[in-house]
């Protein structure tokens, strides 16, 4: 536009006919315009590509997103998937365990009480031997072979007592070794293979058929202390009640020997 307040500065077509130093000065003017509209066309052209560049890569941007998020989801959903799998699995074998150390708990129980009632039982016969003992000492000649024949079964136990008391010494260790992490299985079952040889080779206590009760001590006996105990013999419950299982029976092993031994003498006496 030109500017009516200087027209100077007013940019005018050649007059025809005009001198050369007005020609001149038109040429320079349109040769300033030229740049001004190529610098204006090449910013707006430049402003349209860039603002479609900055559309594209917001679509792709966006674009990219998506995908991720849609990866993310859908390993989301497979971590969780397996994580509820592996819960669901731990939860199942938690309740087995639990099942198996219930059953364990009540074998125990069971055969617990089945020894006390054996103790019992050894305990009342224990006692009547010694009411008889009493009685046979009362009369005579055949108190006087009892009480002789008694005293050398009495002797015979305290041997056999000593080789049960190797066997206690022996079972703390496999028991110890059984609640030990450190102790490896193959060598708890050696000790076990040692026992259950010691038992059945030791004459002193073959009469009380010492291996069914050793494999039931190996099998069911799983009472352990806590960690850090420092008394071996504070672990182990099955294997205690069998140790004075065994103590009475040996007694009353004795007692019976000795009686068979006076009735028998006096059966001859008879014949």
């Amino acid at each position: 536009m030109n500017n009516l307040n200087d027209p100077d500065w007013n940019i005018r077509p050649e007059r025809q006919g005009a001198g050369g130093g007005d020609g001149a000065s038109n040429r320079w003017n349109y040769a300033l315009l030229v740049p001004l509209l190529g610098l204006a066309a090449f910013r707006w052209i430049w402003s349209k590509e860039s603002q479609k560049e900055i559309e594209e890569a917001k679509v792709k941007y966006e674009k990219t997103i998506k995908t991720i998020h849609n990866e993310m989801a859908v390993k989301y959903q497979l971590v969780l998937s397996e994580n509820r799998r592996e819960t669901a699995q731990l939860e199942l074998d938690l309740e087995k365990e639990k099942q198996r150390a219930q059953g364990y708990r009540q074998a125990l129980a069971s055969q617990q009480q089945h020894l006390e009632e054996q103790r019992r039982g050894l305990r009342m016969e224990r006692e009547a031997l010694q009411n008889e003992k009493s009685r046979l000492l009362h009369q005579g000649p055949s108190g006087a072979i009892f009480y002789s024949t008694l005293e050398k079964e009495k002797e015979r136990e305290r041997k056999a007592l000593v080789a049960l008391k190797e066997v206690e010494y022996r079972l703390v260790e496999r028991q110890r070794a059984f609640c030990s992490i450190l102790v490896h299985r193959e060598r708890r079952l050696e000790m076990e293979k040692d026992l259950l040889v010691q038992a059945v080779k030791e004459p002193l206590l073959a009469p009380l058929a010492m291996e069914q009760g050793l494999r039931d001590v190996f099998k069911n006996d799983r009472s352990c202390a806590e960690l850090l105990n420092s008394d071996d013999r504070r672990n182990g419950s099955l294997m205690w009640l069998y140790l004075k299982y065994w103590k009475l029976q040996l007694a009353l092993q004795a007692h019976q020997r000795a009686e068979a031994t006076v009735l028998g003498s006096q059966t001859k006496k008879l014949h």
